[in-house]
């Protein structure tokens, strides 16, 4: 028999680790296997290299700005080589911390693929573990689309790897991560063109912040052709050939396409059959405790049926160990959970759509909202413009949703989440006072 563990984690992301770390705090022996680098996609080919390129997209702009406001410099220039060194310098140390975290915790680290050989054994580089609960927290990867010359195209993992800057980027996709990419490579100079079959980008968030972060790409030159797919990618003297069809009959010609059309969890090589785990659709099923069809067997994160998003990654996981190693009864509310796009502008939303509103509550909704040009821009040539609104229950007055397009948007939304989380009602909005003069001023305003 091979070693033994209360717990045992298939892999080292966000939620993982949190799992495996909250479940030592309570006296479990926990080992975790992961493959690659610790910290999972969101560290280490996700939010966090991303954010530091949305980051240094907006320099320019702001250095424009600043010739506005009487600073005087010279010549700009940008070094793309530069900044993806100082990116994976970066992730190297996070990787470092995580190692660190797993070692204080007494968290024994495998290298290597877990792979099911029944339901209470793993095997890793050809040696059997055995644990008595097993947590499946090997995230997803990004899956391209099936048509022609598709193996031409890059994901979202190799936007951190390019040799180059390229000049002319095609996008096929209008989620998050399209719009983000598109406004990145905007933002460093390039030509970008976002190709969504849909006919807005943002496909789940609120109908005002599909259309004005639209609005707002094609107003910093990035050209989004909405209801139009690509149909094939081919190889020309001139570069990538990408033929695209829809709203959008057309060919355009890039140094680089991108693909961001959904992503896959990571479950190929897991041997989930051998441990009788069932899936739904492609992803693994759970209940409400991430329990699977096996009970000792759990799962979380982007390869379960949940939401996938790195927060809730680490909250199902803590809550998972809070719950079967700590005597806590507790689960994961996915409710009023926040979200953000980094695009250029920022938006945020938490709580219900307009759209989903009315579709529960009918006619008694009410929605407060206001679209202005925030005192930072009163002075440059850049007139970027901020979005804030409010879904309301008319009977009980509780605020259902809110969503805002603009600078700090995420950092504003995450605050008030809170407030949202607690029932908050439009009196309460209306009765505190604003702190002027800001732009989250302007949620208390409203009326």
């Amino acid at each position: 028999m091979g070693s033994q563990f209360d717990l045992f984690v298939i892999g080292g992301g966000s939620g993982g680790i949190a799992a495996a770390r909250q479940a030592a705090k309570y006296g479990a022996k926990v080992g975790l296997a992961e493959f690659n680098r610790l910290g999972g996609t969101c560290v280490n080919r996700g939010c966090i290299p991303k954010k530091l390129m949305v980051h240094a997209s907006h320099f320019f702009a702001q250095m424009e700005d600043a010739r506005d406001y009487g600073w005087d410099g010279g010549e700009l220039s940008f070094n793309w080589q530069k900044l993806l060194q100082m990116v994976h310098q970066e992730l190297k140390r996070l990787n470092g911390v995580y190692l660190q975290m797993l070692a204080k915790s007494e968290v024994e680290l495998f290298q290597g693929y877990a792979k099911f050989v029944d339901d209470h054994t793993l095997e890793i580089n050809g040696q059997q573990i055995n644990a008595d609960k097993i947590l499946i927290a090997v995230g997803g990867h990004p899956a391209k689309p099936g048509f022609p010359g598709s193996n031409l195209t890059i994901t979202s993992d190799d936007m951190f790897d390019l040799k180059e800057q390229p000049q002319r980027i095609a996008i096929i996709g209008g989620g998050y991560i399209g719009v983000e990419f598109a406004c990145i490579m905007n933002g460093l100079g390039s030509e970008v063109q976002l190709i969504h079959r849909h006919d807005r980008i943002l496909g789940g968030f609120d109908r005002d912040i599909r259309t004005g972060v639209e609005e707002a790409l094609k107003q910093h030159g990035i050209k989004v052709c909405c209801g139009s797919e690509a149909q094939k990618v081919e190889e020309t003297p001139g570069g990538l050939k990408v033929t695209v069809e829809g709203t959008y009959n057309q060919t355009c010609l890039a140094d680089v396409v991108l693909s961001a059309t959904g992503r896959r969890p990571n479950l190929d090589r897991l041997g989930l059959d051998s441990a009788g785990v069932e899936l739904d659709e492609l992803q693994v099923a759970v209940n409400k405790y991430n329990q699977t069809s096996q009970g000792h067997i759990y799962a979380v994160g982007d390869c379960a049926n949940k939401l996938n998003l790195t927060p809730v990654a680490i909250n199902e996981g803590r809550a998972f160990a809070d719950t079967v190693f700590g005597g806590k009864d507790r689960v994961m509310i996915y409710e009023n959970v926040p979200t953000a796009v980094f695009s250029t502008p920022e938006a945020a939303s938490v709580g219900m759509t307009e759209t989903a509103a009315y579709e529960k509550y009918g006619r008694g909704i009410k929605i407060y909202s206001t679209n202005f040009c925030p005192t930072y821009y009163s002075l440059t040539s850049r007139k970027e413009r901020t979005m804030i609104k409010l879904v309301v229950h008319g009977e009980t007055d509780q605020v259902l949703g809110v969503h805002m397009i603009g600078d700090s948007s995420a950092e504003i939304v995450q605050t008030i989440a809170i407030a949202i989380k607690m029932g908050a009602t439009k009196a309460d909005f209306d009765a505190t006072v604003g702190l002027h003069p800001t732009i989250a001023e302007e949620l208390v305003t409203l009326r």
